[in-house]
């Protein structure tokens, strides 16, 4: 089975070429990823006999922690990891071709935000700097070389040069984009509250044990507070993915077309759910064609009818990573 390639799985437009190029990538990673290969072999599924989407099985996402998940021969390009407490194993995802990774951030920024060089693109991802192998430090770099801005920049604890650059994106009416770390963003907002209404705000989730967990009403209420926004905005994303999903507001996230989420009944992981049930989130993520598409997360969450979702937790035996992660 030959893969797709870029082109096509980044034009998809409708429903049925998704069902059609998540199959075609199935089989080819049911015969290219041993790790997949092995557990579907140990389901007793028949990958010819996969003939659906929700016939595909899901590869636990902790697979990522003790096997190499490839379906490619070739080598690692760039190798992206978790970030976790001492002592905790950490995910790895060993990507053999970083321009999907590119193709996927890049296309979905334009799908739900417009031309990247409209934005000043600031970044307060202090724990992400810090450490190497971070996939959302590789895509905040990106977006802000792109938005070929001079006032684009990363931040670690400066947060007083962060004050006096949003001021001033505040008072030349640039279209400003803020992304950050939930606990950074919180210490932000608490020494240096700001009225920038037409700020975006965009919180990755992760307290990284730096806070005490917030529901996410009252954390999205107290950064509306701090910068003077109406809403904040959310990126779900992890280490295994080479997508994201994004939420405008109210912790409602829909996918780029190449992605979709689907609910897995938390006793029997093998049945999905119909559309406003809660169970474990499934990801299909057609960007993950060199790996696997098709992770099993430990995330809880609801589907809708518009393919939007809803993240509503984490199964309590997992531990903490640095996805969005807010109990609703």
């Amino acid at each position: 089975m030959i893969k797709p390639d870029k082109q096509r799985v980044f034009s998809i437009n409708n429903e049925q070429e998704f069902a059609d190029i998540a199959l075609q990538i199935f089989r080819y990673q049911a015969e290219n990823c041993e790790v997949y290969r092995e557990f579907i072999t140990n389901l007793k599924i028949d990958a010819n006999a996969v003939k659906s989407i929700e016939a595909i099985p899901f590869l636990p996402i902790s697979f990522f922690k003790s096997h190499q998940v490839v379906s490619s021969p070739d080598e690692a390009q760039v190798t992206f990891t978790s970030s976790g407490t001492t002592g905790m194993i950490n995910s790895k995802h060993l990507v053999t071709d970083v321009s999907w990774y590119e193709e996927s951030f890049r296309q979905a920024f334009n799908i739900f935000y417009g031309d990247i060089k409209g934005y000043c693109i600031l970044a307060l991802l202090p724990s992400y700097l810090e450490r190497q192998g971070s996939s959302l430090i590789y895509m905040a770099e990106d977006l802000v070389k792109r938005s070929d801005n001079p006032d684009s920049g990363l931040y670690l604890y400066n947060h007083n040069d962060l004050y006096h650059q949003l001021k001033r994106q505040y008072q030349a009416k640039k279209p400003t984009l803020l992304i950050g770390v939930t606990f950074a963003l919180l210490d932000f907002v608490e020494n240096y509250p700001i009225d920038f209404p037409e700020l975006i705000v965009m919180e990755t989730g992760g307290m990284k044990g730096r806070r005490k967990e917030m529901i996410r009403e009252e954390l999205h209420q107290t950064l509306c507070k701090g910068f003077g926004v109406n809403a904040i905005h959310s990126e779900y994303g992890m280490t295994e993915l080479l997508s994201q999903a994004y939420s405008k507001g109210d912790g409602i996230f829909n996918c780029p077309p190449w992605m979709r989420v689907i609910t897995r009944d938390t006793n029997d992981p093998i049945s999905t759910l119909n559309n406003e049930k809660t169970g474990g989130i499934n990801v299909i993520d057609l960007a993950n064609v060199n790996s696997c598409s098709f992770i099993a997360t430990q995330d809880l969450g609801k589907v809708y009818a518009d393919n939007s979702f809803e993240v509503l937790g984490r199964f309590d035996d997992s531990d903490i990573r640095g996805c969005n992660l807010l109990i609703a």
